[in-house]
């Protein structure tokens, strides 16, 4: 029998699809039920590595947590990861297979090997693998909650689309559309969208659900009832506004933990001083969570910084991950927060360069794959040489440092040959500054406790870390604050109904409909 299942549509990016779909994913498990998440096509420089090696997008890992199970490759099959305005790699089943044009994806000319020999050059032919994937998860889960990519409404996209009414109607899908009433215009946001579907698209978008309400509900509902006049569709639930819900984004700059602990917990730094932490906003940044774990801490307040001057205060400086690690590299050289930087490490101040940010630290990068410059001068700072490699390097690797154990994931080209310096999770570390490939290693609470307090003494400041901080503890908390969320404010006996039986029927067509 194969599992229900909802597609969460939104009325535009960022409409909130991604936490919504995991505080379904975390109402439905604690009332006992078997769900996975699912993103047929997600876009994304914010990534994870699945235990049997498989990158796909974080915001899935997240909704896997919120589930409860094991993220796998089956909940993202299709990863597109910008390497600039034009082109992206794609992601297949969790590994690369080419770069492609964003032309040569959606349907156009374009493309490189061997993406191009592989798919053609077209979305449209990655459709069968994406139901196939969907039908599996369905045939093993209770229910699958799916989550859709930017607005179904996008016409010029429609003839090949696999990730919005394409794989709803490919998999009779009922459809819920999200739209942030915190940006004003969602009525006609929701009206417009289904407007603008095709009748067999229209037949499946069973109603809406208005997501960062600020007031009183009863101001509203006069609007949703004549929302309800116009389109025949109800609203399953008005959610109210909350910070710090924005936890693995798939991209922007927010510390997504920093504002739900900051709102729970009002103690004041352990120690006499705070840890300030200024994390360079490179171009392509990836996997910019990977100082959550950081702005977790009672204390450490974290920045997105891109200017040398703000490292001036700064106890500890960050070169997070990048997709495009010599671009970057350009970047922090034209904006002088490369000379910053190297004044920094040659004081003995703190710097802590992760995945790109550790290759930008090193000797020379051989690059001849991801930015194709040859050989190209790294900062200097750490004694390492980087060789660009084809094959993407995708573990979960799992070791010690500081007397602390540590797990991480890495996702990166580079490879690194280290001369000289202290090891330090398969990098190195030179005095105060420190290089490693590994995501996520400050997620390990022991380690991030250790790593702060050298970072504070290095600094001279009377920075204390909490005791009893637990990253994965916060996290279940915040998923918990999803699922309430469903549960206090939306009609889930509805929501049941449309996930075990779909869309209800007779649902009336919205002119003008779809263009021909």
């Amino acid at each position: 029998m194969t599992g229900g299942g909802l597609l969460v549509a939104g009325t535009t990016s960022d409409a909130g699809k991604s936490v919504v779909t995991a505080g379904i994913c975390r109402w439905l498990v604690r009332q006992g039920v078997k769900v996975a998440p699912f993103k047929a096509q997600n876009m994304s420089l914010n990534s994870f590595v699945t235990r049997e090696g498989a990158e796909i997008g974080r915001a899935q890992a997240m909704q896997a947590q919120a589930c409860r199970v094991e993220p796998t490759a089956l909940m993202n099959p299709v990863l597109l990861k910008p390497g600039g305005e034009q082109s992206s790699q794609v992601v297949l089943l969790g590994k690369p297979v080419g770069e492609l044009s964003a032309r040569g994806f959606f349907g156009g000319s374009g493309g490189s090997s061997p993406g191009k020999r592989l798919h053609g050059g077209r979305q449209q032919k990655l459709l069968g693998t994406v139901l196939e994937c969907l039908a599996e998860l369905r045939g093993t889960y209770d229910a699958v909650i799916c989550e859709g990519a930017g607005s179904p409404a996008e016409i010029n996209l429609r003839r090949t689309d696999i990730v919005n009414m394409g794989i709803a109607r490919n998999a009779g899908l009922p459809v819920l559309v999200v739209g942030d009433i915190d940006r004003g215009g969602v009525f006609a946001s929701f009206f417009g969208t289904v407007a603008l579907l095709s009748p067999e698209d229209q037949e499946l978008v069973a109603g809406f659900l208005v997501n960062k309400f600020r007031g009183d509900v009863g101001l509203l509902e006069p609007g949703l009832d004549m929302l309800h006049g116009l389109t025949g569709r109800r609203t399953y639930g008005v959610l109210p506004f909350q910070h710090g819900l924005g936890i693995d984004e798939e991209d922007g700059l927010r510390v997504s933990l920093r504002g739900t602990v900051r709102e729970s917990n009002v103690a004041p730094p352990v120690g006499e001083d705070v840890l300030r932490v200024a994390v360079c906003a490179v171009p392509l940044m990836s996997n910019f969570t990977d100082v959550d774990a950081l702005a977790a801490e009672p204390g450490v307040v974290v920045r997105f910084v891109d200017r040398p001057e703000e490292l001036a205060d700064a106890d500890l400086v960050v070169i997070p991950g990048t997709r495009g690690t010599v671009r970057a590299l350009e970047w922090l050289r034209k904006r002088g927060l490369a000379e910053a930087i190297g004044r920094r490490a040659a004081e003995g101040r703190p710097v802590l360069g992760i995945c790109g940010g550790f290759q930008i630290l090193g000797e020379h990068i051989e690059d001849d794959v991801e930015s194709r410059r040859g050989h190209v001068e790294g900062l200097g700072i750490l004694p390492v040489r980087v060789r660009f490699a084809r094959e993407k390097t995708l573990t979960r690797p799992v070791g010690e440092a500081l007397g602390e154990p540590v797990e991480g994931y890495e996702i990166h080209h580079g490879v690194a040959s280290i001369t000289d310096g202290e090891p330090f999770l398969d990098g190195c570390r030179v005095g105060q500054t420190w290089g490693t490939h590994w995501h996520g290693s400050l997620e390990s609470d022991g380690f991030r406790r250790a790593f702060l307090r050298e970072v504070a003494a290095a600094a001279g400041r009377r920075f204390v870390p909490a005791a009893d901080t637990s990253f994965a503890a916060l996290r279940e908390e915040q998923l918990d604050r999803l699922g309430d969320l469903i549960e206090q404010h939306a009609d889930t006996d509805a929501l049941w109904r449309l996930i075990e039986s779909g869309a209800p029927q007779g649902l009336p067509f919205i002119p003008p409909g779809a263009p021909a």
